[in-house]
C-alpha cells in the first residue's frame, strides 16, 4: 500500500504548511526557528505520490501572524487550496471578510506557547476567538496535547463554531489511550463537539515510517465519530527546536517522514473504502467549503 496511490478523486491533504521564498517572508521577531525553504515546488512530488488534488495550507508558527506566505501559497495552488491562518485584533472584520472570499476557512490557536495552565483562561480565549469568526463559517483549529485538550473540553462544548484539535489530539505513544485528556477527546468527538485530524502519527510515535505504534489511537478516534475526521500529512514535518529567538532562532529542520506510509497507515485504520473516503474527501469537502 505504501508504494501505491489509493485511487480516490479529491484527496485532500489538509495539514501541510509551506516556507519562503526566505527573502520575501524571513520570519516573524520572536520565531523560534527561521524558515529553510520548502514551498510548493518542493510539495509537489509529494502531492503526486499521494494522489492527492486539494491542500490546506496552515499558518506556521515561525511567521507569527504574517499569514503572507500561506496565503500566497493557497492563491498558487489555485481553487483547490484553503488556508488556517493565525490572527489578532489588529485584524479588522472586513480584513477577515476579504479572507474568507479568498479561501481562508479558519483560525489556529496556538495554547503550547505559552502554554495555558488555567481552564478559566483556556475556556476565555476559546470562546472569544469563536465569536469573532462565528459570522464567518470558520472553525478554530488547536495545536494542544492531551492534557490541554481535558482543559479545553468544556469550552469545546460551548464553543459555537467548530473546534478541530491537530495531530490526533496530541497524542502520545508513550502516555496511551488511558488517559484523562484522550478520553476527553472521544467523549468530544463522539457527541459531535469537535473534530480531530488524523495527522502526526509520526509525532505519536516518533517514527519516520512504521506507525504501528498510532493504531490505537487512531482507530479509537475513527470508532468514536468517522464524519468529523480529516488526514494531514503534516509536511514537511518540522523539528521543533528551542535554542534561540529571532535573529538567534536555528535554522528550520525537517525529518523523512514516509508520507505514502502516513496514507496506508491510514488506510488500515479506516478498514474500509467507504470511511477512508470519508476522511480523506467527504470530510474535508465540507469544512473547508471546497
Amino acid at each position: 500500500m505504501a508504494e501505491n496511490r489509493i485511487a480516490m478523486r479529491g484527496i485532500c491533504d489538509s495539514h501541510m504548511h509551506v516556507f519562503g521564498p526566505i527573502d520575501r517572508y524571513p520570519g516573524a521577531p520572536d520565531r523560534t526557528y527561521t524558515p529553510a525553504q520548502m514551498g510548493l515546488a518542493e510539495y509537489a512530488p509529494i502531492a503526486a505520490r499521494l494522489g492527492v488534488e486539494r491542500i490546506v495550507i496552515v499558518q506556521p508558527s515561525a511567521y507569527g501572524t504574517d499569514n503572507r506566505a500561506t496565503l500566497d501559497g493557497m492563491r498558487a495552488f489555485g481553487d483547490n487550496a484553503r488556508a488556517i491562518v493565525v490572527i489578532d485584533d489588529g485584524f479588522s472584520d472586513e480584513t477577515l471578510a476579504d479572507l474568507d472570499r479568498d479561501g481562508v476557512r479558519g483560525i489556529r490557536l496556538n495554547l503550547m506557547t505559552p502554554r495555558i495552565k488555567d481552564s478559566l483562561a483556556a475556556e476565555a480565549t476559546l470562546l472569544r476567538a469563536a465569536e469573532r469568526i462565528a459570522g464567518l463559517g470558520w472553525h478554530i483549529q488547536i495545536y494542544a496535547d492531551l492534557e490541554l485538550v481535558a482543559l479545553l473540553a468544556p469550552a469545546a462544548r460551548k464553543s459555537r463554531v467548530p473546534v478541530v484539535f491537530d495531530h490526533m489530539g496530541g497524542s502520545s505513544e508513550k502516555g496511551g489511550t488511558d488517559v484523562p485528556g484522550f478520553r476527553a477527546l472521544i467523549s468530544l468527538l463522539r457527541d459531535g463537539h469537535c473534530w480531530v485530524k488524523l495527522s502526526g502519527a509520526d509525532i505519536v510515535t516518533w517514527q519516520n515510517s512504521d506507525f504501528t505504534g498510532a493504531t490505537p489511537f487512531a482507530r479509537a478516534i475513527i470508532e468514536a465519530n468517522d464524519t468529523q475526521l480529516v488526514w494531514g500529512s503534516d509536511w514537511p514535518h518540522l523539528v521543533h527546536q528551542h535554542a534561540g529567538t529571532g535573529d538567534a532562532a536555528p535554522p528550520a529542520a525537517y525529518r523523512p517522514v514516509v508520507e505514502q506510509a502516513l496514507l496506508a497507515a491510514l488506510a488500515g485504520w479506516a478498514g474500509d473504502e467507504d470511511t477512508l473516503r470519508a476522511i480523506l474527501v467527504e470530510n474535508p469537502a465540507r469544512l473547508y467549503r471546497f
